[in-house]
């Protein structure tokens, strides 16, 4: 799991049918709690916005977080940091 800030949104006019309806963002990762110079894509399922501070899985659990073992997806937004 990791933790990040949303930097911003991704549009995507068209993507995988499984895909449709989903918001795509983009987060700069956080690590020992300094910001890196790395970002990641992950789709939002909490509703987090812009600025926020977020938890992000990858891999394969981050499938079951949408609850569909079958769609193509690598990291998923689980949580938002209070």
């Amino acid at each position: 799991m990791y933790k990040g800030i949303i930097r911003g949104n991704i549009v995507s006019t068209r993507k995988q049918e499984s895909l449709v309806g989903s918001k795509f963002m983009e987060v700069q990762l956080i690590k020992n709690g300094e910001f890196t110079n790395e970002y990641i894509i992950a789709i939002d399922s909490v509703g987090a916005g812009v600025g926020e501070t977020v938890l992000i899985t990858v891999g394969s659990p981050a499938r079951l977080a949408l609850h569909n073992e079958n769609c193509p997806v690598d990291a998923v937004i689980v949580g938002i940091v209070d």
